[in-house]
């Protein structure tokens, strides 16, 4: 096909292959918003994932970016992708288009290489490899859209340490399936917000079957909170991921998450618990929410705010709701004061006092609370939304939740209009 490098570009070209070439995600996909010239995406593709950008290359296929139109020879090889530690990376190569390329065996090889690596260790495995005595500088960066990993730096060389994710990722697209206990072991070795740990309870969760919800469940009585989180996880997602008619694990979920939500003591653990009961439309999760809404912990409140009042049918609670919420829009943590406008924004309560809450929130000292009111108003088609989205634009550059929130206004005003 041929698609070109760097070198080859026009002046067309310039800028989105300087901002792949440059690492900058952020303008990289400011660029793709502006809508540049698609036939560009294919040869920023192209570099990206031979510069081991794997969440530039992700975001390019997000965007279009056809990875069958990419040769092999202007790609990374995948074993060399499967060495760098990046599961964006070793993803990105194995996008649907082009994994025809890579035979069985050599899945399986790539499957081998990365249990070893994992069970070595990307640190000793870099030290092998550079001789270097000198300690090493371990950082943790954002390895896709949704989770980090961990980048280690020894002797002017680079290594990340996703072998978990990467062995999980090949296992299931060689239809291998891995204990729970070993999936749970990968995760465990990492905190939340690692790769390792997301591709175990998605993947998890996604089998839906009474084994691996009770050895989920299982894990609640275990002392080790991560433990408890990782079996909190994996059962909120088991019933997030359920779009079954039955929707079996609702019951389920709903016994065990307002149990667990009067005795858990450990924050990141309650705030999984509240996030399931969150998701709930029941009545028995708004309940347990609301006994956390003056939590002394920010984190806590939040997931309150987030959680309450945003089913319909519950009409026996909304009064404990709407005072929740009013309190909640008032807290000392910015975060709480802003999910609390958003849940209120969005939510079917409309009584006049919530959108006054909203208005006072338009003074608020800080910028996105501002944004989350115009935007409530805008939805409750108040008036006061126009002149407050007047003050508040344009939107921060790269803000596309902002963009989201604001063009409320623009929506409310051609409904006003009668258009």
């Amino acid at each position: 096909m041929g698609t070109g490098t760097a070198s080859d570009a026009t002046d067309g070209e310039a800028g989105l292959l300087s901002a792949v070439g440059a690492g900058d995600t952020a303008l990289v996909k400011r660029l793709l918003q502006e809508d540049s010239d698609p036939g560009l995406r294919e040869a920023a593709f192209c570099l990206a994932v031979r510069t081991y950008a794997g969440d530039i290359a992700q975001l390019l296929l997000q965007y279009g970016a056809d990875a069958g139109r990419c040769g092999p020879e202007e790609l990374l090889p995948l074993r060399d992708a499967v060495e760098s530690g990046s599961p964006a990376l070793v993803e990105a190569l194995l996008d649907q288009r082009i994994r025809g390329r890579y035979p069985q065996t050599e899945l399986l090889e790539m499957r081998d290489l990365a249990r070893r690596r994992h069970e070595m260790g990307a640190g000793a495995e870099l030290r092998r490899r550079t001789g270097a005595e000198e300690a090493l500088v371990h950082t943790r960066v954002q390895d896709d859209e949704y989770y980090r990993v961990g980048e280690l730096t020894l002797g002017g060389r680079s290594v990340r340490d996703g072998h978990a994710a990467i062995l999980t990722d090949l296992e299931e697209l060689l239809g291998i399936r891995a204990s729970f206990e070993e999936l749970m072991a990968r995760a465990l070795h990492h905190d939340q917000d690692h790769t390792a740990w997301g591709r175990a309870t998605i993947l998890l969760a996604h089998r839906r079957d009474r084994e691996t919800w009770e050895a989920a469940a299982a894990l609640r009585t275990r002392p080790g909170p991560s433990h408890r989180l990782f079996g909190a996880e994996v059962l909120r997602l088991t019933h997030l991921f359920d779009d079954s008619d039955e929707d079996a694990f609702a019951g389920p979920a709903l016994d065990i998450f307002t149990d667990w939500s009067r005795t858990e003591t450990d924050l990141a653990v309650l705030t999984e618990v509240l996030n399931a009961l969150g998701e709930q439309a029941d009545s028995r999760a708004q309940k347990a929410l609301l006994a956390h809404a003056g939590h002394p912990d920010a984190g806590v409140r939040r997931m309150v705010a987030a959680g309450l009042g945003g089913w319909r049918e519950l009409p026996d609670v909304t009064d404990r709701v709407r005072e929740a919420l009013l309190v909640l829009m008032t807290d000392v943590d910015t975060a709480v004061r802003r999910d609390a406008c958003l849940r209120v924004a969005q939510g079917s309560d409309r009584a006049p006092v919530l959108v006054e809450a909203m208005a006072a929130l338009l003074g608020d000292p800080d910028r996105q609370v501002q944004v989350a009111a115009v935007h409530g108003l805008a939805l409750h088609n108040d008036e006061r939304c126009v002149e407050a989205a007047r003050r508040l634009r344009p939107p921060r550059p790269g803000g596309s939740s902002e963009e989201h929130y604001l063009d409320a206004v623009w929506r409310y005003e051609w409904r006003r209009d009668g258009r």
